[in-house]
């Protein structure tokens, strides 16, 4: 795969998930413009790769990305290093860089991304000064419905994607081309990306770099998607589309 890795464990259910459209009535909410997103606040390979080159790391530096985003809306942006995400990484899976390289390291096992949002909940990424990110609660979305999936991300901001990954995605983002459905395509493993953007087609962070993702590709192969209750974006109690979110934010995590 070209020197990039997967890393994402299959998807678990769990009768206890918050369920975003139990909690949040889309038909009582602004409705997503065709097109929205604050990608551009970085370059489109600007992000940092953060060890997903040669670790299975993708659950957490996923987060990583998506915490960069959320702090530079809100004006005080975190900073993440390759070491800051590793170390995460190791703490919440018991992954060492030191057991083997990568390609033939034991520990290298990748990630259930249920147990990153709660390592997430509780202690919080670290970054580069040592400070701690934590969310507040993670609600699932209906990955089937793209209406709440847009609309999770307008609110939000950002998204955590886990899709079965296709060999033929490999190609087409080394091309620069957007993830599309190729018949015959076969599944390489797991992997989570962060949905920052509706434009022509979804925006999604990977491997350091912006990359589209058309709807019929997501609906394919994506098989979780989650939303996170977090306050680093908000700059007086509201998003950066002008939502009075405290209220809510506190409902939903009180919950």
């Amino acid at each position: 795969m070209a020197g990039l890795k997967l890393g994402k464990l299959p998807a678990t259910a769990d009768a206890r998930d918050l369920m975003f459209a139990k909690y949040v009535q889309p038909a009582k909410l602004p409705k997503p413009p065709a097109q929205f997103g604050h990608e551009t606040l970085f370059g489109a390979r600007a992000w940092g790769m953060l060890g997903n080159d040669e670790w299975g790391d993708c659950a957490w530096a996923g987060p990583a990305h998506e915490t960069m985003l959320l702090t530079k809306e809100g004006g005080h942006q975190a900073h993440f290093t390759t070491a800051d995400v590793l170390s995460d990484y190791s703490a919440g899976t018991g992954f060492d860089p030191h057991a083997g390289p990568p390609g033939d390291n034991p520990t290298d096992n990748g990630s259930d991304v249920r147990k990153v949002l709660g390592y997430r909940r509780s202690k919080g990424i670290v970054d580069s000064k040592g400070k701690r990110h934590q969310i507040g609660a993670y609600i699932r979305l209906d990955e089937k419905d793209l209406n709440e999936v847009y609309t999770a991300m307008y609110l939000f901001q950002v998204i955590g994607i886990g899709i079965q990954f296709p060999d033929t995605a490999m190609d087409q983002f080394h091309k620069g081309e957007p993830w599309d459905v190729v018949a015959g395509a076969k599944i390489e493993g797991g992997h989570y990306i962060s949905g920052v953007a509706k434009r022509q087609n979804i925006d999604v962070v990977t491997w350091g770099a912006l990359q589209q993702m058309t709807e019929r590709f997501f609906e394919k192969y994506c098989e979780e998607a989650w939303v996170y209750i977090s306050a680093e974006n908000l700059q007086n109690g509201k998003s950066p589309e002008g939502f009075n979110m405290t209220q809510l934010q506190a409902d939903i995590a009180a919950l």
